[in-house]
């Protein structure tokens, strides 16, 4: 049996077995399965997939960046990114070889172009600086947008205080890369001012579970256009299983 799973901690909110699980069975794919492994430290990384025999894993919060230093190689996308969501596991010569790659940014890309307006302007605003938020911001680049990091961390970044009106009205795309309304902390979002948002607005939300965070329903209330990560999971999903199997 060939073994795929999600590296991450904690994994009780992911969806990426329920979504690998259906991609097996409608492709008739008897050979492989999915699982979760929620591990506390990273740095027992290549001992366990040694152990389990993994073929390729998928990387989440908070080990995106700081797997890095476990891995043999990088392509060169994710070494420009500088964060890692998806990795290949092979054995040469007995010897473990775990290859790193970065499909967020395609997820993100290829789910968020449907919605560009002509309109638009030309300007997008991060919340967060995690590895998430930097395949967003190499995306957000290659489309043509200037980019604009906000957290809770002015050494990385402005801070949400900093967010006056001339500021938000300069941005038409926002971004949440934070775990901020992740289920079960379904009552949490980033601090923001939502009243200054309008249909002039498309708010990203990279959770995808809940389906609708308070994060999109405080913009959808303003009329902002929004999509949640739903459809970026799948498709930097795909992405991954690619690579994994190529």
């Amino acid at each position: 049996m060939n073994q795929y799973g999600l590296i991450g901690f904690p994994l009780g909110h992911s969806f990426s077995k329920i979504y690998f699980d259906k991609k097996f069975s409608e492709e008739g794919i008897v050979d492989s399965c999915f699982d979760l492994y929620p591990i506390e430290d990273i740095s027992v990384i290549r001992e366990f997939v040694e152990q389990n025999r993994i073929k390729g894993f998928s990387v989440t919060i908070p080990y995106k960046e700081s797997i890095i230093e476990y891995l043999d190689t990088l392509d060169d996308t994710a070494r420009v990114i500088g964060a890692v969501n998806s990795v290949k596991a092979t054995f040469e010569n007995n010897k473990l070889l775990l290859q790193g790659y970065n499909t967020d940014y395609i997820g993100f890309a290829e789910s968020l172009k449907p919605l560009i307006k002509d309109t638009d302007r030309k300007r997008a605003m991060i919340l967060g600086t995690g590895g998430a938020s930097k395949a967003v911001d190499f995306a957000l680049k290659d489309m043509g947008f200037d980019t604009l990091f906000v957290s809770r961390n002015r050494d990385k970044s402005i801070v949400y205080a900093d967010l006056y009106k001339e500021l938000m009205d300069s941005v038409s795309i926002i971004v949440n890369t934070t775990p901020l309304g992740t289920f079960p902390d379904v009552d949490s979002c980033p601090d923001i001012p939502y009243d200054i948002l309008t249909s002039g607005n498309l708010v990203f939300d990279l959770v995808y579970n809940p389906a609708e965070t308070l994060f999109i329903k405080r913009a959808r209330a303003q009329g902002a256009r929004y999509i949640n990560g739903q459809r970026m999971l799948e498709i930097q999903a795909d992405a991954s299983w690619s690579i994994w199997t190529d």
